[in-house]
């Protein structure tokens, strides 16, 4: 209805006699704002083609209220840019003032048409403070805060005093763009104008500071505001949240006269952010059962996160029904937060079904990388690998995610061909990334591989990273390359951490160096670096492999009593292994009745498998008997135990454990080895019939055989566990897979060149005896890593010195 009046009004006033042209004009000036503050455009447009049939325009008053009219966002909408243009250049140059001027230039600054804007401001024949203010809103909203400050020096420069509203976005500029020396000059220039005790003003030099870091001027601008609003408060709350003083933040909080949502959201925020994420939602349950506050969708995205980080579904599931009993608007962030909340949290299915259900642009990396994890972690790379071809703009964190997905669920070959791809087309590799495949290297003891990424690490300066550092060492130790290993742990420049101590302490125990990691142990603890648990384990396993029974037990008595480490079944396995490798099955036994929990397949393990290497029977009897409890189907139990019969003679014992397997259904673990020779990665099992080559391969390990048997090698047929003839038992000891393995490197590398096998099992008797004979006749180095530690043969030594 009054839209209705006013029309009446505007045409009434267009039929108005000349000598009332004045009252129409401002009449029509007072429509004009009328129907720009209703927004009504079509309206708007009417009253200016009134205003031309009038002859009203040479109204200088007016012709402003027009151009007022065109650049509110009613007018702008409706197409208003070309027609406010003609209407300026209408406008008699010398009707035209700064308000004509200024009106024009802020119609362009607020539709960020930058370029139109300093057109205008570059011909302006006068500009007063409000030009150059809309200058400095306009760049600052259009994220140019370098050009927004360097304005406000211009201005001041020409002589004009600055507003608190340039101020305030000179401000907020120099708080996005982190420029505190900016700021602080800015902020002395607000106390020279005596604008310090202006609230607006002086919560954005606080929340410059606070953005900035600056937590002793924040505190000290704080202290001197004689009036503080809800934002000067949330400001030095978010600020102390940041920075990740959650005490100083919650004593700040308390204090609050008044609280609004972005307090209870800062508190939120800063306890998920800072990893207290218990405490991130006992603050949301307090916010809903004690204020008056809704929560929106920052509220919800922070609980959702802390859902997702403690993997808590149930409440996860709580917070989404309470989303859509209110219905809460989905936007990006809360389907983002909540499709990572199940993801993360094992629901995958759940967390596919709001992805499918989501708006298209709503979805970001973030959640296509959230989804892609949650199916990792429950190891269906397929799913994962979908999710990641459909993913439009693939980040570092995203790549990294599936080369740690194949990683972890052992496709080491489509780890190696997905960072491939990265480095041809994807973006640049960061720290985690090259940790990850350098694992994968690792475990395929791909050296040559390994080494190119260790220039890559080089190159991109990330080779000085903690993970990446630990990560080439683990490489070059686990690829038989230790001289590599010991001159990357060397090159470690800073102060190296315990996980570094601890990959070389391993790393020499896994080659037989029992004695360099000793002194390496010993080193760290004079360098004060303290060790952990893992360390330990690292170093008993140091004394279990080379024998240093003595040392082995002071070492587990000084964790336990110097540094108060509590041992683990891992420790516990480490003694007994100690002890039994040694002999020392009385006191072996006697550790394994003091030990506080039950002895783990591991213990039991460790403990049979030495009893394979003395021949004790007896002992090897309880000892498979408590393995096969804890793990019916361990077939290295009825091995082990078989082969202690096989090797006391006892073959109608060894026999029965055969059958008992076998009547049992329990599947043998199928051994197997691998060597990696130009770029290509070739397996081979006992008997291998698969192989391309297998018609050179069998020749040449034939050719082998007898080469080695002339220079005084005696086949180990104990080592054989059926009772066969012993010819037969020579055939088989000629074709097991290591063998095998030695037999293609041979015929498919140049002399002289190191043979790196790796074995799935633990190495046999006689493929130990016949490798260290082989080693000399060949004049090769091998390397052979098993299922436990590397043997290194040379000129017909084992680094091992025969005690594995």
């Amino acid at each position: 209805m009054r839209d209705a009046a006013t029309l009446e009004e505007l045409r009434a006033a267009g039929a108005a006699p000349r000598p009332a042209m004045v009252a129409a004009s401002d009449h029509y000036a007072r429509l004009l704002h009328f129907f720009q503050t209703s927004a009504n455009s079509h309206a708007g447009r009417a009253i200016h083609a009134r205003a031309v049939k009038a002859g009203l325009l040479a109204s200088a008053y007016l012709c402003n209220n027009l151009l007022s009219f065109y650049a509110e966002p009613a007018g702008a909408v409706a197409g208003g840019f070309r027609d406010a243009r003609l209407l300026f250049f209408e406008i008699p140059v010398a009707r035209r003032n700064v308000f004509t001027w200024n009106t024009l230039m802020s119609m362009f600054a607020k539709s960020a048409r930058l370029a139109d804007a300093r057109a205008v401001f570059g011909e302006m024949p006068e500009r007063d403070a409000v030009s150059w203010t809309v200058m400095v809103v306009g760049l600052n909203r259009a994220g140019r805060f370098g050009e927004a400050v360097n304005t406000l020096v211009d201005m001041i420069a020409d002589g004009f005093t600055p507003t608190q509203f340039t101020l305030t976005n000179v401000l907020s500029a120099c708080a996005v763009t982190r420029a505190g020396a900016v700021g602080r000059k800015v902020h002395s220039f607000v106390v020279k104008l005596g604008l310090g005790s202006c609230v607006p003003v002086a919560n954005s030099v606080l929340n410059m500071y606070g953005k900035c870091g600056d937590a002793e001027m924040a505190r000290v601008v704080f202290e001197r505001m004689r009036v503080r609003s809800v934002s000067s408060w949330n400001a030095m709350v978010s600020l102390n949240t940041h920075l990740g003083r959650m005490d100083l933040a919650k004593s700040l909080f308390e204090s609050m006269p008044d609280r609004s949502i972005v307090s209870w959201n800062a508190m939120i925020a800063g306890y998920n952010q800072n990893g207290f994420d218990a405490m991130a939602l006992k603050f949301f349950s307090r916010m809903l059962q004690d204020s008056s506050m809704t929560p929106d969708e920052f509220s919800i995205t922070s609980v959702l996160s802390a859902c997702a980080n403690l993997g808590l579904v149930r409440i996860g599931k709580q917070v989404h029904a309470y989303i859509l009993r209110t219905e809460m608007v989905y936007s990006s962030q809360v389907t983002n937060a909540l499709i990572s909340t199940y993801a993360k949290s094992g629901s995958v299915k759940d967390a596919r079904r709001i992805m499918d259900q989501a708006v298209a642009t709503y979805l970001n990396v973030i959640s296509f990388t959230a989804l892609l994890e949650g199916y990792v972690k429950i190891g269906d790379m397929k799913s994962a690998r979908e999710i990641f071809h459909v993913m439009n703009n693939r980040d570092v964190i995203a790549w990294t995610a599936m080369i740690v997905g194949y990683e972890q669920n052992g496709h080491n070959n489509e780890a190696i061909d997905l960072f491939r791809s990265m480095i041809r087309s994807g973006p640049e590799p960061n720290g985690y990334t090259l940790a990850a495949v350098l694992s994968v290297c690792a475990s395929l003891a791909c050296l040559d591989y390994g080494k190119q990424i260790h220039c890559k690490a080089i190159r991109s300066l990330r080779e000085q990273s903690s993970s990446v550092s630990n990560a080439i060492i683990t490489m070059y130790a686990r690829s038989g390359s230790f001289p590599w290993a010991r001159r990357a742990f060397d090159q470690v420049c800073w102060h190296k951490k315990t996980v570094t101590w601890t990959s070389m302490i391993v790393a020499l125990a896994q080659h037989g160096q029992g004695e360099e990691a000793v002194g390496i142990f010993e080193e760290m603890l004079r360098a004060g670096v303290e060790p952990d648990g893992i360390t330990y384990v690292g170093v008993l396993s140091a004394c279990t492999h080379a024998g240093f029974v003595n040392e082995g037990k002071r070492y587990y008595d000084q964790m336990k009593n110097e540094y108060r480490i509590v041992p683990e079944m891992s420790h516990y396995a480490c003694m007994v292994d100690l002890l039994a490798r040694a002999g020392q099955f009385s006191e072996a036994q006697e550790f394994i009745q003091r030990m506080p929990v039950e002895p783990d397949a591991i213990a039991w393990g460790s403990l049979l498998s030495a009893c394979r290497v003395h021949k004790n029977a007896e002992l090897a009897e309880l000892a498979a008997e408590k393995l096969l409890s804890i793990d019916p189907n361990n077939s290295g139990a009825y091995s082990a135990i078989a082969n202690v019969y096989s090797a006391c003679g006892r073959w109608n014992d060894a026999a029965r454990i055969w059958k008992m397997r076998k009547d049992k259904a329990v599947k043998k673990e199928t051994g197997f080895s691998w060597t990696h020779i130009h770029n290509e990665i070739h397996v081979f099992g006992a008997d291998d019939v698969l192989h391309p080559q297998r018609g050179a391969v069998y020749k040449m390990a034939a050719k082998m055989w007898e080469e080695i048997k002339k220079a005084g090698f005696v086949p180990d047929l104990q080592s054989v566990l059926h009772d066969v003839d012993d010819e037969i038992k020579e055939e088989m000891l000629s074709r097991h897979s290591e063998k095998l393995a030695i037999a293609f490197g041979l015929i498919s590398t140049p002399e002289k060149t190191t043979l790196r096998i790796i074995k799935n099992l633990r190495v046999c008797n006689d493929c130990h005896a016949a490798i260290k004979c082989i080693s000399k006749v060949a004049d090769r180095e091998i390397i052979l890593r098993d299922a436990t530690r590397f043997h290194h043969f040379r000129d017909g030594i084992c680094s091992c010195k025969d005690y594995w």
